[in-house]
């Protein structure tokens, strides 16, 4: 019998083509289901039982329609990772620092997981495992400006590597991929990489609108400075009926908005309490629990840790910022718990916090506290923690494309 070589790699092919489209198949179908509950509007509560956490209330844009895709998520949801590369700039991330959530994610996502799939034709996206903060400390000269090695290896690694071994990256340009990064150079890394920063889902700390974040294709997840490496000790605060100072900030002077608001706040009113660095008879985190707001404004880059420092101190969080997209804003509706200012009022601060009423900061304070389990970092990641929020953000991502095989003409 004669054996056809072009004819078998043709069958091949189109083996591999059937393979994506019932991958595209199950997306069409959760995408079916999340818009048949976006015709729920009203309700705001989940009819389906679940074991762990029934999502309702005002800290969601629509707690129905979230439940849903989370539900979808869990069953459909799978992720490739690539094992090429070494550690410590790849499959490896730092877990005790303001980076942590980035050395977090790529640790879980080492580990088995029921999101992770080893056979790249079963994935819904494939996570690309480097670090940029890892990058950063071991190809990076201090002050030297020269960030040439780092561009290097992010380029090698998607173009000589990835893309040659496999056939994923150019089958999509790179679109169900994704890259995760809470180092301030995460956005420039990409952008050297010119599918990974125009078509690629961009994780980001540093969620900046002016600088190519975008909204529908990137997701923005919160920066959180776990020094010991675990949140003991980090979460919970007073009653309101116990805080007794308006709003407070302590940090460094970097970046222009932190300026603008020393100079109109610093040592100004006993009602804002605003520092250059505390005193060391003040505790950071006393004064977090004794404030009603917690000021969150930007430094160099647009992310603040003080966010999330704020929310497990259950301290409304005040963000002054421009152009900044909030963590899981997909799903969670930051003004039912934190109060957005513009740059332009920070003169009005006081003004601005003092017409919000008690009730309604009372509310406010409450949705804090019940938000907060989205924010949570657990040893191992439990539903609804920031892990999953984080796996939710690029599920949504992914649910916004559709991929086609270049190969259709097999079909």
């Amino acid at each position: 019998m004669q054996v056809n070589p072009k004819k078998d790699e043709e069958v091949v092919e189109k083996i591999k083509f059937s393979k994506l489209e019932r991958l595209e198949a199950d997306l069409a179908r959760a995408r079916a289901i999340i818009r048949e509950a976006t015709l729920n509007y009203g309700n705001q509560t989940s009819v389906h039982e679940d074991p762990d956490y029934i999502p309702q209330g005002d800290i969601y844009h629509n707690a129905y329609v979230f439940h849903r895709s989370f539900f979808e998520m869990e069953k459909t949801f799978k992720i490739f990772v690539y094992k090429e590369g070494d550690p410590p700039m790849f499959h490896d991330g730092p877990c005790k620092s303001i980076y942590s959530t980035e050395g977090r994610f790529i640790h879980q996502m080492e580990k088995e997981n029921k999101f992770r799939t080893y056979d790249p034709d079963e994935a819904h996206v494939y996570f690309l495992p480097f670090s940029v903060a890892k990058m950063v400390q071991y190809l990076y000269v201090p002050d030297s400006h020269d960030s040439e090695g780092i561009k290097q290896t992010a380029l090698d690694y998607v173009n000589n590597i990835i893309a040659q071994k496999y056939p994923y990256w150019n089958r999509s340009l790179g679109a169900d991929h994704f890259m995760l990064s809470c180092h301030d150079w995460g956005p420039l890394v990409s952008f050297h990489v010119p599918n990974l920063y125009n078509n690629s889902i961009r994780v980001l700390c540093n969620a900046n609108t002016s600088e190519g974040f975008d909204p529908s294709r990137d997701a923005s997840f919160p920066e959180i400075n776990l020094k010991t490496g675990d949140i003991i000790g980090l979460v919970g605060g007073k009653p309101p009926s116990n805080r007794t100072i308006l709003a407070f900030f302590s940090g460094g002077l970097h970046g222009y908005i932190r300026s603008i608001l020393l100079e109109h706040w610093k040592d100004k009113d006993n009602d804002i309490r605003v520092y250059n660095g505390l005193p060391k008879e003040i505790s950071y985190h006393d004064m977090m629990n004794n404030s009603k707001f917690c000021i969150c404004p930007s430094g160099y880059e647009v992310a603040s840790p003080r966010i999330v420092e704020a929310i497990y101190a259950e301290c409304v969080p005040v963000l002054i910022s421009d152009h900044y997209v909030p963590p899981f804003s997909d799903v969670l509706n930051w003004d039912s718990f934190s109060v957005q200012v513009p740059v332009s009022d920070i003169p009005n601060l006081k003004r601005i916090l003092m017409a919000i009423t008690e009730d309604r900061y009372v509310n406010m304070q409450k949705r804090v506290k019940e938000v907060q389990r989205h924010f949570i970092v657990n040893g191992t990641p439990k539903r609804f923690d920031v892990f999953y929020m984080t796996l939710h953000s690029i599920w949504l991502r992914r649910l916004n494309i559709r991929i086609h095989d270049r190969l259709k003409r097999y079909s």
